[in-house]
């Protein structure tokens, strides 16, 4: 038992988890607005792979790392405007479509980074992003250490969610989003093109995704391979529904997971040799079910989603 409460007063726990949770609270916030208007986009988990592979190889190549950021960012617009095209312009299957994106950018990420970089035995690395340690804020017992010694993105990650929380509840155009996810026909006629409004949403969703692969490339670790994100995109459609839709619990729950990742890498060193590794890796995962499963009962999810709009059709 004391072995736990020192796990759990430990700074480099809390530290950790805010680390951990960056790319989920990204990914989730991408994956939520494009829900949010009615387009599902089971690309994450591609478009996060392809993000963290060009953002890193634009650092590589020279780039300064906001310059990587926003690479990813763009990257993942690109891979978002062509899924808005296959599922809002011509119709199609938006779960097909999603995990279609997902192959092809997975795929085309490995492909791109062994084209560009050298076979080597040492994965080439870059300089990532470094902690900022916030004046006055920093120095606080506990405090400082755990919240406050942060790298760039990951303050940039919280912002947004306050940020996303604000225009999708308190603006015109979260209004339009929310009206468009929930009836496009409504919307329509409010002088709204719902189309547009998909296309924003998914292509600025897709772009949070690639920022949060681009996270673990640029500042989780200074190296890309392929197989990096381990499902974190995924996490991240759950987690949407975790949150029923709202940014400000989207964020609650990146950081739930997150703690019980943490947590359990930290249980392994003290029960070694007690308990076998893999019970220590379902953890996180078996918790999140649960507390999805209860969360999901008082889900409202938008009506239109994954509904294909077609102007004057009802």
């Amino acid at each position: 038992m004391s072995a736990l409460i020192d796990i759990l007063a430990s700074a480099g726990l809390w530290a950790a988890v805010l680390r951990i949770a960056t790319p989920l609270i990204l990914g989730t916030l991408g994956a939520l607005l494009c829900e949010r208007s009615g387009v599902l986009n089971l690309g994450i988990e591609g478009i996060m792979t392809f993000g963290a592979m060009i953002g890193w190889l634009a650092v590589y190549n020279g780039a300064d790392l906001w310059t990587g950021l926003f690479v990813a960012a763009l990257a993942g617009g690109v891979f978002g405007a062509l899924h808005a095209l296959l599922t809002v312009t011509l119709g199609l299957s938006q779960h097909v479509s999603g995990l279609g994106v997902t192959l092809f950018a997975s795929s085309f990420s490995y492909y791109v980074f062994r084209l560009m970089v050298p076979v080597a035995g040492t994965p080439p690395t870059v300089e990532p992003f470094r902690p900022i340690a916030i004046p006055g804020l920093s120095d606080l017992p506990f405090l400082g250490p755990a919240l406050f010694t942060q790298t760039a993105p990951t303050y940039l990650a919280i912002a947004l969610a306050l940020l996303l929380a604000y225009i999708v509840f308190r603006t015109p155009l979260g209004l339009a989003i929310r009206m468009t996810g929930e009836n496009p026909h409504a919307a329509e006629a409010q002088g709204i093109n719902p189309m547009m409004v998909r296309y924003g949403a998914v292509i600025a969703g897709s772009a949070l995704m690639g920022v949060g692969g681009a996270f673990l490339t640029l500042s989780a670790f200074n190296s890309f391979f392929p197989t990096m994100v381990q499902g974190r995109g995924w996490i991240c459609i759950a987690l949407v529904v975790f949150a029923s839709w709202r940014p400000e619990r989207a964020l609650f729950g990146a950081l739930l997971f997150a703690f019980f990742d943490g947590f359990q890498l930290r249980l392994q060193t003290v029960l070694s040799g007690v308990v076998p590794y893999q019970i220590f890796l379902m953890i996180p995962y078996v918790l999140s079910i649960a507390a999805l499963a209860v969360m999901a009962r008082r889900a409202r999810v938008p009506q239109a989603l994954m509904q294909p709009y077609r102007r004057g059709e009802r």
